[in-house]
C-alpha cells in the first residue's frame, strides 16, 4: 500500500504557538520545540513517531532536537527523524529548524566520544546521513570536554559551518567560564554562537545561580531548556504511587528511592496551584519556564499525541501573579533529589 503524501495544516502559524529570538540573530524559534531524547528510538513504533512529529508541525513547532547518541540505540533516534522527513517533510525543509549533537560515547575507542576535532567531523557527518539532510540548522558540542583544547573543539564547530553542514553552532552544558572563552572565540571567528542548551525547571535552576543565563543574556545568545517536568517528577504521575511503567519503577534517570513522601507532599501543593490556574501541573511547569526570562524555547518529550496536545496547552497561559510566584517558589524551594 502506497502511502498517502502529507499535506501540512495550512493553518499551522496561527495554532498559537509564537516565536522568540534567539539572541541576536535573525533565527526566531517557536516556544516549544520537539525533543527526540527518549521515545524515538529503535524501540518506539515509527507510525507512533511520524504521528507525533507531523502533529507537532501542524501546531507551530518548526523546532527538531536530536542527538547523535539519542535512542535508545545510539543513533536511531535520527534515523527515524530521517524515515519521517524523506516521507513526510522533505517538501516543507525551509520551514524547519533541525538541531543535532555530539559529544557523548558513540562507538568504541579513543575516537568515539568528547570533543575533538576527529570525533566531532565524523560525528555530523555520520548524523547527517541518519536524518537524510544536507545540513543541521545549528550543531552543538554536546558537552565540555576537560581535556581536548577549547580551541580545537571550536575550530571544529566553525569550520563545520564554513563547510556548510551546520547553519550555527550551538553549545550544551559547558561551565561558565569555558563557555566565555567560546562566546569569546567563536565571535572572533565569525562564527557567534546561536543558542546556548541546559537544563531548567521548577527543582533545577542552577543556570541561574552559576551565572550561565547572565552569561548567555550579555553574549547575545539564545537558550533553549530541556527536562522542563524533572524526567516526570513535575507532573502528576507521582501523586498516588509509582506506576509500573514509569521512569522511577524502570530506574531510568530517576529512581524509586527519590520519590519520598516528602517529595510527593511538595508535589501535591504545586498541583494544587496549577489546579486553581486551571491546568494540569506538567502544563503549569513548562508554563514557568516560558515566562522565566531569557529562554528562547523549551524542549519537550512527549510519548503520543495526546501528550504533545497536553504540552501544546501551555503557551495559552504563561502569565503568573507574584502571589502564585511566590507559593510556586517557597514550595519549590523545598525540593530535593
Amino acid at each position: 500500500m502506497i502511502e498517502e503524501i502529507y499535506k501540512a495544516d495550512g493553518n499551522r502559524y496561527d495554532a498559537g504557538m509564537e516565536y522568540r529570538r534567539s539572541g541576536r540573530s535573525g533565527i526566531l524559534l517557536p516556544e516549544l520545540s520537539l525533543g527526540f531524547w527518549h521515545n524515538f528510538g529503535e524501540t518506539a513504533p515509527l507510525e507512533r513517531s511520524k504521528d507525533i512529529m507531523r502533529h507537532a508541525f501542524d501546531h507551530g513547532i518548526t523546532s527538531f532536537d536530536l542527538a547523535n547518541n539519542y535512542g535508545p540505540g545510539y543513533g536511531t533516534a535520527e534515523e527515524t527523524f530521517g524515515f519521517v522527513f524523506d516521507k513526510s517533510f522533505r517538501p516543507y525543509r525551509d520551514e524547519m529548524f533541525v538541531a543535532s549533537k555530539a559529544g557523548y560515547d558513540m562507538w568504541p575507542g579513543p575516537y568515539g566520544n568528547w570533543g575533538s576535532r576527529k570525533y566531532l567531523m565524523a560525528s555530523i557527518n555520520q548524523s547527517l546521513k541518519r536524518t537524510k539532510l544536507d545540513y543541521f540548522d545549528v550543531f552543538y558540542s554536546h558537552r565540555y570536554d576537560p581535556e581536548t583544547p577549547l580551541e580545537e573543539t571550536l575550530q571544529a564547530l566553525v569550520d563545520i559551518v564554513r563547510m556548510g553542514k551546520a547553519l550555527y553552532i550551538g553549545i550544551s552544558r559547558w561551565p561558565v567560564e569555558a563557555t566565555k572563552f567560546a562566546f569569546e572565540y567563536l565571535r572572533r571567528h565569525d562564527a557567534p554562537c546561536l543558542i546556548f542548551q541546559d537544563r531548567l525547571n521548577l527543582i533545577d535552576r542552577r543556570v541561574e545561580t552559576d551565572g550561565t543565563l547572565q552569561c548567555v543574556k550579555e553574549n547575545g545568545c539564545g537558550f533553549i531548556g530541556f527536562s522542563p517536568l524533572a524526567q516526570g517528577i513535575l507532573t502528576n504521575r507521582y501523586l498516588h504511587g509509582i506506576p509500573s511503567d514509569s521512569r522511577a519503577m524502570q530506574q531510568r534517570f530517576l529512581k524509586t528511592s527519590q520519590i519520598s513522601d516528602d517529595l510527593v507532599s511538595n508535589i501535591s501543593q504545586l498541583n494544587a496551584i496549577a489546579e486553581r490556574r486551571g491546568q494540569s501541573l506538567a502544563q503549569m511547569s513548562l508554563s514557568w519556564v516560558l515566562a522565566h526570562p531569557g529562554v528562547t524555547s523549551v524542549i519537550i518529550g512527549c510519548s503520543s499525541v495526546a501528550q504533545l496536545d497536553d504540552s501544546l496547552q501551555a503557551v495559552k497561559s504563561k502569565d503568573f501573579t507574584a502571589e502564585e510566584l511566590n507559593e510556586i517558589e517557597t514550595i519549590a524551594s523545598r525540593i530535593k533529589l
